[in-house]
């Protein structure tokens, strides 16, 4: 069980080389929550993630010749940059097994941060099994990403600077994974501020510690992928589970959708950049997951900001359509000169923008007198999407088909 001093001690070692990340009141957050909802910024980090607390007080934890041997682990991204950088600033080598579905943008910053990666299997715990077997071949020296107790203390550095920049929290929501931030986190509250609850967040498809927690001991899961990959684990750890069950309120589980549209409320309305992992307290809390927080004061940790360009244009373009911001519709329409025309300055008529236009007239199974054209619309929200339904019916162009978030 780490305690207090554990971590007080862990803050004394890393605060030259870590930052002291903004703690801010989201005005959009708390508007839509009923309660004051703050915001952590660990995205602000050097590497983009809460993971270098941990990688580095147990870095600044090895003995000389450990040092001299060199370091291995596993990461679906952050802890490997976490490693990978400070391990350069210490000048010790590091070798790093990734997933070969890890984001590509971590992939590149592990490397540019001079570590040796190995990109193996298709999840964390494959390449966490591999890094065993180099740890064990090699000589090398593990590096846990979360069930370590140097680790552990490491990250719950996060939560002395947090109280210090707002005290009276009434609630503490974070992502978990394998549970190394939360279970820091949870020591300092219980010591410092036992009247505020913690509550961790996992994706709904990867739920191993809310499995765990209901089994009354780790277990073992095969989750599907997840846009939170960042906090997808098979199994939660031997520490970290024990102090979670001890420490830890609750744990709820948000689905894909529902981070989807966290990632975009952050980027859109808070003007943050998140990858999916570190969105899942704000997609907790937009749910209503959390219990009782109505005007209550409650942080979340936006533990990583680590996305590839192409998973965030299509979080964009996913969540625009859940909201009804994009509609895409299918007409069969009479194939005559200004036809077209005429379903375009009905569209123009209600305000839609048109992003895109498909015209078929031979390539259709429809008669050949008709012509299938799909537009794809950009609406204001839903209700001017419902409004634009009913003008296009009312002018006689009902569509055929309309593709929204159910398909």
């Amino acid at each position: 069980m780490i305690r207090l001093a554990d971590v007080q001690r862990a803050r004394q070692r890393i605060r030259h080389s870590v930052r002291n990340t903004q703690l801010s009141r989201s005005r959009n957050l708390s508007e839509a929550c009923g309660a004051e909802i703050y915001l952590k910024y660990e995205n602000h980090q050097i590497t983009g993630a809460y993971k270098e607390r941990g990688a580095l007080n147990k870095l600044l934890q090895l003995k000389p010749e450990e040092r001299q041997k060199g370091v291995v682990s596993a990461s679906a991204g952050n802890h490997a940059q976490a490693v990978a950088y400070h391990g350069q600033q210490l000048g010790i080598a590091v070798t790093l097994l990734m997933p070969k579905t890890t984001p590509k943008i971590k992939i590149a910053n592990t490397r540019g941060h001079g570590a040796k990666v190995i990109l193996h299997g298709e999840n964390f715990d494959e390449a966490y099994e591999e890094a065993r077997r180099l740890e064990a071949e090699e000589g090398l020296v593990f590096v846990h990403p979360f069930d370590d107790p140097y680790v552990i203390a490491g990250q719950g550095t996060l939560a002395l600077e947090l109280l210090e920049q707002e005290p009276e929290l009434d609630a503490i929501v974070v992502p978990i994974g394998g549970g190394g931030l939360i279970a820091g986190i949870a020591a300092v509250v219980q010591s410092l501020s036992p009247h505020t609850r913690v509550y961790g967040v996992e994706a709904e498809v990867s739920a191993s510690m809310r499995r765990s927690l209901d089994a009354g001991e780790p277990q073992v899961i095969e989750g599907a992928r997840t846009l939170a990959d960042g906090i997808q684990v098979k199994r939660p750890g031997e520490i970290t589970f024990a102090m979670i069950q001890e420490l830890v309120e609750d744990v709820v589980t948000v689905s894909e959708e529902e981070l989807v549209r966290a990632v975009l409320f952050l980027l859109e309305r808070d003007k943050t950049l998140v990858e999916g992992a570190g969105a899942a307290g704000a997609a907790a809390l937009l749910a209503g997951r959390i219990p009782n927080i109505e005007g209550q004061r409650v942080a979340t940790i936006l533990c990583g900001g680590n996305i590839d360009l192409p998973v965030l244009d299509l979080i964009i373009t996913r969540g625009l359509i859940m909201d009804h911001r994009l509609m895409r519709m299918t007409f069969r329409l009479p194939d005559r000169p200004g036809s077209l025309a005429e379903l375009l300055q009905v569209i123009a008529s209600s305000r839609g923008s048109v992003v895109e236009i498909q015209h078929h007239r031979i390539f259709t199974r429809s008669p050949y007198w008709e012509a299938k054209v799909t537009v794809t619309v950009e609406t204001q929200n839903r209700d001017h999407g419902d409004e634009i339904l009913e003008t296009l019916t009312a002018a006689g162009f009902p569509p055929d088909e309309l593709e929204d978030e159910e398909g």
